[in-house]
């Protein structure tokens, strides 16, 4: 397989660089931008598969960048911020990151996101050698990593997928809030209440007729939540 490309946005050279080093340590291929606009413009005539970008940054911000991103694309992202407030992880998470690292972070540990990452994107569709899921209009093609409702595509983040694909492969299983998380970020759930529900959220909008009135996704209080037969 060829290399994996990583894009890194940040206003700040030396946490490009530094980025850049432990990034190519570990073999991936590395572009770099200092906005959020730069970003773009390298995403357009590049093929990247997995974005860092910080939050504040001039000129395109990381949320701004995300939106314009998720408008056709559903690479990884990975955003970087001094914020460490759940609000502000919440914001970056429901435009459309992936996952949220707060400032100053150890590059080991971002460096195990990345890979955690780029490990659920390539590996989205594998289960036990079953290309189709169908639980009534929801249709989830595993070979072409596309989920249809009542015929027509929806796009997914690489975690609204999983998320959805662990749901719809368990049809009528309650999963809790931690089991969810545990099972689609691979690691222990901390906190994970909001970063969860706001994933829910933006699938319902996605595959719901009526977000607040769900067909499919559905919430058990107090327990968690599952797709329904």
């Amino acid at each position: 397989m060829a290399k994996f490309k990583v894009l890194v946005a940040d206003d700040d050279k030396e946490i490009r660089d530094g980025i850049e080093i432990y990034l190519k340590n570990e073999g991936y291929d590395v572009l770099k931008a200092a906005d959020g606009q730069e970003a773009l413009d390298l995403l357009r005539s590049n093929e990247v598969h997995l974005l860092i970008l910080d939050i504040m940054m001039p000129n395109m911000d990381g949320i701004a960048a995300t939106f314009k991103i998720r408008e056709a694309q559903n690479v990884p992202i990975i955003m970087l911020s001094a914020k460490a407030e759940d609000s502000d992880k919440i914001h970056g998470l429901s435009v459309g990151a992936d996952d949220y690292v707060t400032k100053p972070f150890h590059p080991l540990e971002l460096m195990a996101r990345v890979k955690s990452q780029l490990r659920r994107y390539v590996q989205l569709g594998t289960y036990d050698g079953q290309k189709k899921i169908e639980v009534d209009g929801l249709s989830l093609d595993e070979e072409a990593k596309e989920l249809t409702v009542d015929g027509n595509p929806v796009k997914l983040t690489p975690i609204e997928y999983k998320i959805t694909e662990l749901l719809m492969k368990n049809a009528g299983r309650v999963f809790s809030i931690n089991e969810i998380y545990e099972r689609v970020w691979n690691e222990e759930a901390y906190n994970a209440e909001n970063i969860v529900a706001v994933h829910i959220r933006k699938i319902r909008e996605k595959i719901e007729a009526n977000p607040k009135n769900p067909r499919y996704l559905k919430v058990v209080w107090g327990i968690g939540y599952k797709i329904e037969k």
